[in-house]
């Protein structure tokens, strides 16, 4: 059973989710997100076809984006972790990921995503333990 509309629609709610986003309508955009994952799910599993044909690495990088920034850690690592395991060399989710663990004062878990950070895209690992992620990716 769809939650939100009839068919998954992918494009246009993840532009929905970013506006959202863009607007610091965290919640919005999470919500958003996750009905998108809530019908893929259902749609993969009714006939086990794929309905989009393509990785969610980027949705999932928002949704990890979006999580962080309504301090929701523990959803934000999960969701980088996702990301990760589809893109392994994405800097930008490495460098989320440490800095949600970092933020949950998890220091010492922190320190390999940074470092492969740096390593990936060149974001600096040495910035202070309370710095924000940029809402830009780089």
């Amino acid at each position: 059973m769809m939650t939100r509309t009839d068919s998954l629609y992918g494009f246009e709610r993840y532009e929905r989710a970013k506006h959202a986003f863009d607007d610091a309508r965290y919640t919005d955009a999470i919500r958003e997100l996750e009905d998108f994952f809530t019908d893929l799910a259902a749609a993969r599993a009714g006939d086990g076809a794929d309905p989009i044909g393509h990785g969610t690495a980027e949705m999932h990088l928002l949704l990890a984006r979006a999580y962080f920034h309504s301090a929701q850690l523990g959803r934000a690592e999960s969701a980088c972790r996702q990301v990760l395991t589809e893109a392994p060399d994405d800097a930008y989710a490495h460098l989320l990921l440490g800095r949600s663990l970092q933020r949950a004062g998890r220091h010492d878990e922190a320190r390999g995503p940074l470092r492969l950070a740096e390593l990936l895209g060149g974001y600096a690992s040495s910035v202070d333990a309370d710095a924000e992620v940029a809402d830009s990716i780089s």
